[in-house]
């Protein structure tokens, strides 16, 4: 590690993750090891009722700079995503599913839109060069694509198709400055993160990926993880907005 912190930290929502975290773990590490600058690994365990944290581990003797963090209650995605990028102490911060439906290698691509001045960099499924290695069943596509419209309507993100990829890089100041004000536990969290970034005068960058859909999503229609919470907090993050909940001229 640096002294003011590492280059690169990557954080990991995990949640029910126990059988197929580690393989990601050890192609994290691996990529990164190959790489001239430091890093560190965060998994954060929302309350996993399996041994996602014992498995995370176990892994520390193989895997360098890795952190675990267990929340002993599920508090949701957006939750420990915000937490980790607050614990991160890195630079750049990536945050990336548990599952490794998006590949840790997308760095490569990610990093020099920094240079551009970008402070956000997203994933996109739906931008041309994108590629859908394996699709999510029909009935998820066309709830995201709706929830999506819904999301540029509602938030005025014309430019954004979608929100809701599961990798994401910030810029240190970026990630303290708008993870300090996020408070959307859920799914919701995706498109809070980007309209945030926005209003605090951030530049938010899309970039195609490569996406495979892992089986065991604990996305619904219906319950604390359904579309309908998505809408939700998409009029609650509305409202947030309008009435200056979020304290964007604030130095928090």
């Amino acid at each position: 590690m640096e002294e003011n912190g590492p280059y690169l930290s990557v954080v990991i929502p995990a949640y029910k993750e126990g059988e197929r975290i580690g393989r990601n773990l050890l192609e994290i590490d691996k990529y990164l090891k190959a790489k001239d600058f430091s890093y560190e690994i965060i998994v954060v365990v929302d309350g996993s009722p399996d041994n996602t944290a014992e498995v995370s581990r176990n892994y520390s003797h193989q895997v360098a700079n890795l952190r675990v963090i267990e929340n002993l209650e599920n508090h949701g995605k957006g939750y420990v995503v915000r937490q980790g990028l607050l614990e991160a102490k890195g630079k750049f911060r990536i945050f990336m599913d548990a599952d490794g439906s998006t590949s840790v290698t997308h760095w490569d691509s990610f990093a020099p839109e920094f240079e551009k001045g970008y402070s956000v960099v997203i994933g996109s499924r739906d931008l041309s060069d994108s590629f859908i290695q394996v699709h999510q069943p029909k009935y998820r596509e066309v709830m995201g694509n709706m929830g999506n419209w819904l999301i540029r309507i509602v938030l005025g993100l014309w430019r954004f198709p979608d929100t809701q990829c599961g990798f994401k890089a910030l810029t240190g100041e970026a990630a303290d400055a708008v993870a300090k004000r996020m408070v959307v536990d859920r799914f919701g969290f995706d498109f809070e993160l980007i309209v945030l970034a926005k209003k605090l005068g951030f530049k938010v960058a899309q970039m195609p990926v490569r996406w495979m859909n892992e089986e065991g999503s604990t996305v619904s229609l219906t319950g604390k993880n359904g579309f309908t919470q998505v809408l939700i907090d998409l009029w609650k993050t509305r409202v947030r907005l309008s009435t200056g909940a979020y304290r964007l001229k604030e130095k928090l």
